[in-house]
């Protein structure tokens, strides 16, 4: 047997209105009374009404997906941002397709595709960089697109970001005040904006304790573990040399640098202090737990999907150049890993 399935007149008709007012308190709510609202959530939930999201997109011209660049899906700082993402699509009416780009051009760029062939809406990239096809396109041609989490330096398109100059000053700053003054700094690759911004923070906080910055106390990683194991095991080799504090600039890294400081037989932090970046998960619950900068990073993601949504209910581009990124505040977290200067 075949059951029934539940149309908008049979919420109408639970709910005592018209259809037009059950379309509006599904699509326009804020148009509605609350009372007329609840009577509909009633009434569609005695009735089991599904809104026909593919027949009501078709009408729309729209495909309701929303395509998210992410450079490495495997990375964990990226979960908490995704999140946020995706709530605040799913709560309009989107659905949320994630692009696993490994940093590749081609893979960005026949992603962005995706939006010439109407097979999604709008764009959000997480991986700093503009796909060739929208980095060609002129200004008054560039589909809804918003940058999260990295800015790109001359694009003008709604960014939502961190201070990362003076997160990495407010970190470097924690340990030249515990005593430090040969202080290390474990960076992301060559080229990245992060890195950039970060080591500017951290050259700027030794200035401005009368410290000398020393290029070989800045080690190139990646952001990964293995990276911070390796930048470790080369800053900790000479007893002679070695730093008494290490700054990096993501939790990976830092633990990384705390796995090659034990295998060394140093402690932290009566030994060594590090500081990381980003307070993914593991950084509270490592031994010892890591002090390091927290990006609220669900409220980067609510924020992107905010600017996004807005871009897509506005009938006018956005005006280039007029307004700044939006700039999220961060946090210090002290935790164990850091400590006075030794002896």
């Amino acid at each position: 047997m075949t059951e029934k399935i539940a149309t908008i007149e049979d919420v109408a008709r639970q709910a005592g209105v018209s259809i037009a007012t059950v379309s509006r308190a599904l699509h326009k709510p804020n148009v509605v009374s609350e009372t007329t609202r609840e009577r509909v959530q009633t009434a569609i939930a005695a009735t089991g009404y599904t809104a026909n999201v593919m027949a009501r997109n078709l009408r729309l011209n729209r495909s309701g997906m929303i395509l998210l660049l992410v450079p490495d899906i495997g990375n964990p700082f990226f979960s908490a941002i995704l999140s946020g993402i995706e709530k605040g699509a799913s709560q309009a009416g989107y659905n949320v397709l994630i692009g696993d780009t490994q940093n590749d051009p081609e893979r960005e760029a026949t992603y962005a595709a995706y939006l010439r062939s109407n097979q999604a809406d709008a764009m959000i990239l997480l991986n700093g960089r503009l796909p060739a096809p929208l980095a060609k396109a002129p200004p008054n041609a560039t589909p809804p697109v918003v940058i999260a989490c990295e800015r790109i330096p001359g694009c003008a398109l709604p960014t939502v970001i961190i201070d990362n100059d003076e997160a990495s000053f407010v970190a470097t700053r924690h340990l030249i005040d515990l005593g430090h003054t040969r202080i290390a700094h474990v960076s992301g690759p060559t080229g990245n904006i992060l890195t950039t911004d970060r080591v500017t923070g951290y050259r700027r906080a030794l200035k401005s304790a009368g410290i000398t910055s020393e290029p070989n106390l800045i080690y190139r990683g990646d952001f990964s573990i293995d990276s911070g194991i390796a930048a470790g095991r080369a800053l900790l080799a000479d007893p002679k040399t070695r730093p008494t504090a290490v700054c990096c600039a993501s939790d990976g890294m830092a633990i990384g640098v705390i796995v090659a400081a034990k295998e060394v037989g140093l402690r932290i932090p009566h030994d060594l202090s590090v500081v990381g970046f980003d307070d993914i998960p593991h950084a509270a619950a490592y031994d010892p737990p890591i002090t390091t900068v927290r990006q609220p990073r669900r409220r980067l993601g609510e924020q992107a999907i905010a600017l996004l949504l807005d871009r897509l209910g506005s009938k006018t581009p956005p005006s280039h150049g007029e307004t700044g990124p939006v700039i999220i505040p961060t946090e210090l977290i002290v935790r164990q890993s850091t400590g006075p200067c030794p002896g």
